[in-house]
């Protein structure tokens, strides 16, 4: 009873919302949503529906929500708890002062996310209220999309994209197939092949969809794009039922759409949020840079700073009153007879109140906007531009622009990042002969020095080994003709008139040279594979395909022939296929395998094995228990991998060719100059690594290279590192350069029991290389320099999904927009086409990024310095009375407009220097480097300008204006408002000059901003001060006509003019050593050299920023 009691209990909860019933392991889905008759009992399973919610809020949970995240902010609180304060307290200036600012940037952030939320519930309605046809009661039934249920059968039409995650059926191709396109999902624009279950195939029709009886069952939905495990059972009208597989190739994904294709039917597995494609919306993990640490210890400086301030100047008060010569004026309450600690709390509330301004409040709003703007920038870049692949840069997040000019580490791939990753087919080796290709032919390289000679006619090992090449692939064929279903029924004599697609560049090039050969392959027909052996047709029944994966390194078909010979064919690196290889030329093919690597080409293994029936027979039942299992479907598909890939005939190797990529040596050159360390890590063997590391100026001659990596134990592998560390330390001013090579299997031991001695002797070398590594080893050694003594800034770049862990791991990811598709760029926070891009991204950019951004950061903090502090000196004159020596009004507006303008266009548009001076002089950027700029010593610096100007405008103005002075002729003294005023508008001047001061670049974006300061400074101080106001708008008029009055002067104007003049004159002295100690930091007054002109233009229907030579005339 107790046990139903809490059965009962927790159903209840969940009927209630209270909590979450927790899913199964795996999902069963009924298609159609009919229920098998063998089943007496059925529980249906609440799936969420196929809504589209892609917005943060609503209309009723914007304003907490919003004012939530927001507050999380430290500055943000921060002035909330002031504004609260003010309103509690007998406040010295008003809470306005804190508020409106607090409001101001609030609303502005609020305004611009409920926008944006706007347009995300806008395109959340338009994709929800899309058509779909679903099958109801044996028919078609368009309903809306989000009315999409689990179990539905939908149809899809050409051209449209896919309502929800669904399992393929049937199509309008007999054989079950259909092409997609998945630009919306990983970005790649190439055609996919994707087919259904052969038991299903045939169900082409409503009518004949209402016979299918079929279960699935697959794991519950996980973010990953490229995995799913699942089965189907299909229900037979005799009572018998059969099982199958379900693999990614049976799934179409929300966010593809159909290309090529009449139409699909599928069964909806996945709605709403549980799409794949929701599932991947969510933000990636945030990486916070260097300046943002620094930003986040100056605040935490500034705030200890402003409590100790407030602290002493409570103090103070009190021994202040206390003093017998100076006792208590008759007009200040008696503060000893209230002296408790409440009192003493109000007192240091009411100074904290005072002093708060310290703490820059619009500084959060400034960095966003100039981040944000930047990075558009970034995209803009003509430069950065590839006609070619009509791809330009791309910033996925602007919270890292200035980190691009902090790197110390570069961790680059091989294949399609420093390569073109695309492949020409050169030599090959077959049965112990060598061949290389001449002018389209296949010809045998004559082994004493002869001329090679054209092979007419195959042998039965070359016939054998072509076999194996235009086989084992994944390649699809196209027809430029084939208007749906590619080129299934539309043959090519020659096959020149094919298209090849591929996923991988060597598949593609292993067809193409087949072709040249007389060997075309044509496609997948009725489940088998056609190919023309000079012009004779063969059929091979295609069993089994063992995909690839970077464990095995290596990848299998299972083929019958005509004669119903059963052959597992298979190609992979040497290192994977001569283990399980036991005949054949293996050691005359692995000489050739490395004189090939020697020449920097990519080499593969080819090899195959002849099934006996019962051998095949075993297999196939291994095979299909393990793809059709639901838990550890991968562990058993392993197991039955390494059962059939064994005891293999060798046949030969394959040599291909990889381009590098243009200005790749320059590229490390350059960056090499700059301070940064160049790794490249890749899973191609030791000499095909080394070849291209020289070429690619990776490597230089002279250099001494360390290898470690022929080392089997932990022991051996501690011995090398020892070893090797001591040459170095024993070559110390010789200036020899050093470069290590570490394969995968020494890696490995070294990062598992020496790590600490491994990573010194890396961080000793010049260049590095790690060869024959797998995706998560090339992240583990980023993580291992990230994590090292003085943590460097890191970068990682590639191309391929085995890249997406080390991009994902370092500081900051770049993406190439290669070959391999467009995981890398999703997962990347930066992305470009081109390898040599690097040197604009990294020493323009980052460099103009980070200069703007770090002296924004100090310059906000340095203004508020300088205009605060006179409250604190005041204090010392107005018996610490926490009387305000500024009107709430310029309290209320320093920050957010009379200031804000001109730091911001400098924040975007400033170049100390020429952008072809940066990447013609790489050792800039070195001066960069260790975030110099935002220095304890650098901020110390403009810490101290900030004191030194406020100490001037504060006592200059006294004594040139104070008690035994009057600045107008009847003789009147100013009063404290018009001496507030006075250092206020010195203030505000003079920190706009030291602006100046700090700007190398003048654009007219630059001059607007001052521009606008200017105005709004005189208009709106007329307007406050020329306007008798309401007493619910301000509680007191004493800043009436002070304004006009006080500046009506010229003793004033001059006094102020005095006074700016003083206070600069350490900013100009330093300006002038710094443009004499570094000349080239000047620009000619005249020119703009190689400025950002803001002129959109249409460059191949994307908007780039061009750059020009504009001459001022």
């Amino acid at each position: 009873m107790e046990g139903e009691g809490d059965s009962i209990c927790t159903s209840l909860c969940i009927k209630l919302g209270c909590i979450q019933k927790q899913p199964s392991h795996d999902r069963t889905i009924y298609v159609d949503n009919r229920i098998p008759p063998s089943i007496d009992a059925y529980v249906p399973e609440i799936y969420p529906n196929n809504r589209v919610v892609s917005s943060r809020y609503t209309l009723w949970n914007f304003l907490p929500k919003n004012l939530f995240e927001q507050f999380q902010r430290i500055a943000n609180f921060y002035f909330l708890c002031v504004g609260i304060i003010q309103l509690l307290i007998d406040s010295p200036v008003s809470p306005a002062t804190s508020i409106v600012p607090l409001v101001f940037v609030v609303a502005v952030t609020a305004i611009k996310q409920g926008y944006e939320d706007w347009l995300r519930h806008k395109t959340d309605k338009e994709v929800n209220n899309r058509p779909a046809y679903v099958l109801r009661n044996g028919s078609l039934t368009r309903i809306k999309s989000m009315n999409i249920k689990v179990g539905d059968i939908v149809q899809v039409q050409t051209n449209h994209g896919f309502p929800c995650d669904m399992v393929l059926i049937s199509s309008h191709d007999p054989q079950g197939t259909c092409y997609v396109t998945t630009a919306n999902l990983d970005g790649e624009t190439n055609l996919k092949t994707h087919s259904s279950l052969t038991h299903t195939r045939s169900h082409q029709t409503a009518e004949s969809l209402s016979s299918l009886h079929a279960v699935i069952e697959c794991q519950q939905p996980i973010p990953d794009l490229y995995k799913f495990v699942g089965r189907m059972t299909i229900s037979r009208d005799n009572g018998e039922s059969a099982m199958c597989s379900l693999g990614p190739e049976n799934v179409l994904l929300r966010g593809a759409r159909l290309r090529n294709t009449p139409y699909v039917f599928g069964c909806a597995i996945h709605t709403g949020q549980q799409t794949k494609m929701a599932l991947n919306s969510k933000s990636k993990t945030f990486k916070f840079s260097r300046v943002e640490r620094s930003m986040n210890k100056f605040l935490l400086i500034f705030l200890v700073l402003l409590l100790t301030e407030a602290s002493v100047s409570t103090g103070l008060k009190y021994w202040y009153v206390r003093q017998p010569k100076i006792g208590q004026p008759w007009y200040v309450p008696d503060i000893q007879k209230d002296l408790d600690a409440s009192v003493s709390f109000i007192y240091f509330f009411a100074f904290l109140v005072l002093y708060n301004y310290i703490i820059p409040i619009s500084l959060y709003v400034t960095i966003e906007l100039q981040k944000f703007i930047g990075s558009m920038f970034f995209g803009w870049d003509g430069q950065m531009y590839d006609e070619k692949t009509n791809q330009r840069a791309k910033a996925n997040t602007s919270d890292l622009n200035e980190e691009l000019g902090q790197i110390e580490y570069l961790f680059t791939d091989k294949t399609g990042t420093l390569t073109e990753n695309d492949m020409v087919f050169r030599y090959c080796s077959v049965n112990g002969a060598k061949y290389e290709e001449i002018g389209g032919m296949l010809c045998e390289v004559s082994a004493v020095g002869r001329p090679s000679e054209p092979r007419l006619k195959f042998t039965d090992k070359m016939e054998e080994f072509l076999t194996v090449l235009v086989l084992c692939h994944t390649v699809r064929v196209d027809h430029p003709d084939a208007m749906f279903g590619g080129a299934s029924s539309m043959y090519s004599h020659s096959g020149m008139e094919y298209e090849y697609q591929a996923s991988s560049p060597d598949e593609k090039a292993f067809v193409e040279a087949c072709r040249r050969y007389g060997v075309v392959f044509h496609g997948t027909h009725n489940n088998h594979l056609e190919v023309t052996f000079r012009g004779e047709m063969r059929r091979f029944k295609l069993l089994h395909v063992l995909e690839f994966d970077a464990t095995r390194k290596r990848m299998s078909m299972i083929v019958q022939n005509e004669k119903d010979e059963i052959y597992m064919l298979c190609k992979g690196a040497e290192t994977s296929l001569l283990d399980v290889s036991i005949t054949g030329e293996r050691v005359t093919t692995l000489n050739h395998v490395n004189q090939y690597a020697v020449l920097g080409l990519r080499t593969l293994m080819i090899a195959h094995r002849r099934l006996t029936p019962e051998q095949f027979e075993e297999f196939d039942k291994l095979l299909t228990d393990a793809r059709t299992s639901m838990q550890n479907r991968e562990e058993k598909l392993e197991e039955a991998f390494r059962y059939v890939e064994k005891d293999l005939h060798l046949l030969g190797a394959t040599a291909v060719e990889d381009k590098l990529q243009d200005d790749v040596p320059k590229t490390i050159d350059a960056l090499r100059e700059a301070g940064i360390k160049v790794w490249v890590l890749t899973g191609d063997k030791e000499e095909t690594a080394v070849n291209i590391s020289f070429s690619a100026g990776h490597f230089k001659q002279g250099m001494v290279e360390l290898h470690l990596t022929k080392v089997t134990t932990s022991i051996d592998c501690a011995d090398e590192i020892r070893k090797h560390t001591q040459r170095i330390e024993q070559s110390q001013g010789r200036r020899t350069q050093f470069a290590l090579i570490v394969n995968g299997t020494s890696l490995a031991l070294a990062l598992k029991d020496h790590r600490t001695i491994f990573c010194e002797l890396c961080m000793q070398c010049v260049a590095v290389l790690c060869c024959r590594m797998s995706p998560i080893q090339k992240a583990e050694v980023v993580r291992l320099i990230k994590l090292s003594k003085n943590s460097p800034v890191t970068a990682a770049i590639g191309d391929g999904a085995n890249d997406v862990s080390m991009i994902q791991e370092a500081h900051i990811g770049l993406g190439i927009m290669g070959k391999e598709g467009r995981q890398a760029v999703r997962n990347s926070d930066y992305a470009f086409a081109k390898f040599r891009f690097l040197t604009r991204a990294l020493l323009m950019h980052g460099h103009f990024f980070y200069i703007r951004i770090s002296t924004l950061v100090q310059y906000f903090f340095y203004k508020n310095i300088a205009f605060i502090t006179a409250e604190l000196y005041y204090a010392f004159f107005s018996a610490f009375s926490e009387q305000s020596v500024y009107d709430s009004f310029c309290l209320m507006f320093y920050n957010i407009t009379f200031t804000s303008l001109p730091i911001l266009m400098y924040g975007i548009f400033e170049q100390h220097k020429t952008p072809n001076t940066l990447l013609e002089n790489p050792k800039l950027y070195r001066k960069i480097a260790r975030n110099s700029r935002l220095s304890i010593w650098n901020f110390i610096k403009w810490i101290s300008l900030g004191l030194w100007h406020s100490f001037v405008f504060f006592f200059g103005t006294f004594f040139l204006l104070g008690d035994v002075t009057s600045p107008y002729p009847d003789g009147k003294m100013i009063g404290v408002f018009s001496f507030g005023s006075i250092i206020y508008v010195a203030c505000i001047i003079a920190v706009n000059l030291k602006l100046c001061l700090e700007t190398y670049f003048w654009s007219a974006f630059a001059f607007i901003g001052y521009v606008i300061s200017g105005l709004a400074l005189v208009s709106m101080s007329l307007v406050y001060t020329c306007i008798i106001w309401p007493n619910w708008a301000v509680n007191h008029q004493d800043y009436y006509k002070v304004f006009t009055t006080t500046f009506s002067s010229v003793t004033v104007w001059l006094s102020i003019l005095l006074l700016i003049v003083l206070a600069l004159l350490p900013d100009i002295l330093l300006r002038v050593v710094h443009d004499a100690k570094y000349p080239a930091d000047k620009r000619a007054n005249s020119k703009y050299e190689d400025a950002f002109s803001m002129s959109f233009t249409k460059h191949s229907g994307k908007l780039t920023i061009s750059q020009v030579n504009t001459l001022d005339n």
